[in-house]
């Protein structure tokens, strides 16, 4: 699970709730009829925008945004220079025997489109097809999310406006009108809440986690191509470490020591 993600959810709802409760009683907060405004319109915006079963499978989105973990792009490139070694060996063909237990599908793929002796400029395109269709998945669920976030105070400012309006409309009881402006500032703050606090924090999420699964894709294909043309392990893994920043980058007898 992504400690990190629930740390910014209960902080957040947290100190919302600290400053409220400090100042006054909680139900001054409460009004169904504009979470209903500002949530049900945040949704129906988004069933607008999108087709169904984007709307179904948010679900799996949000699960994306908690349990996802990517692997250490580190134990990656020793993996594939592994596979370099065992390939500049005893053949590309002794891989086959190599890659039997590897659960990663995308890297059993490639290195079988090698063994088999696929041209080298179809084997990049099809990884690179496949990398592109996982993109424009993540793209999809991040945008969902975006959407939701761009619309929510959209909706929270229009509950504020029916809220107005009902309230203008009441105008022959003074007593009324600091209670029915309140009601109808809340929709402005249930907008901004679920748009800063939820949504666009976990479109942020989202698309911080494609671009960590995208560059370890990227990883795999270099590297396989690298394996396909018969490079030195250790051009292999000097290739594949460029895709990293300098703070994750350990050499092979930093992690042989470790």
């Amino acid at each position: 699970m992504d400690i990190a993600t629930v740390i910014g959810l209960v902080m957040g709802a947290g100190l919302l709730l600290w400053a409220i409760l400090t100042k006054t009683d909680l139900n001054a907060f409460a009004d169904a009829g504009s979470v209903a405004i500002v949530v049900g319109g945040a949704i129906s915006a988004a069933l607008i925008s999108f087709p169904l079963k984007n709307i179904l499978g948010i679900a799996k989105v949000v699960k994306n945004c908690f349990f996802a973990k990517a692997r250490d792009p580190n134990e990656i490139i020793a993996e594939l220079v592994k596979y370099a070694e065992v390939a500049r060996r005893d053949g590309i063909l002794a891989l086959e025997n190599a890659i039997s237990d590897v659960k990663d599908e995308f890297l059993v793929a490639g290195i079988q489109m090698a063994v088999d002796g696929t041209d080298p400029e179809l084997i990049e395109n099809i990884m690179m097809s496949d990398v592109e269709t996982i993109e424009g998945r993540h793209s999809d669920g991040k945008a969902l999310f975006d959407n939701i976030g761009r619309y929510a105070p959209a909706f929270g400012m229009i509950g504020t406006l029916v809220g107005l309006v009902i309230m203008l409309g009441n105008m022959s009881d003074p007593n009324s009108i600091g209670p029915a402006m309140a009601v109808a500032l809340l929709t402005t703050l249930y907008g901004a809440v679920v748009a800063n606090l939820v949504a666009l924090p976990m479109a942020d999420k989202l698309g911080m986690r494609s671009r960590e699964e995208i560059m370890l894709k990227m990883i795999i294909v270099r590297g396989v191509m690298a394996i396909q043309s018969g490079d030195n392990p250790r051009i292999v893994e000097q290739k594949l470490k460029t895709f990293l920043p300098a703070r994750l980058r350990t050499t092979g007898e930093e992690e042989a020591a470790a």
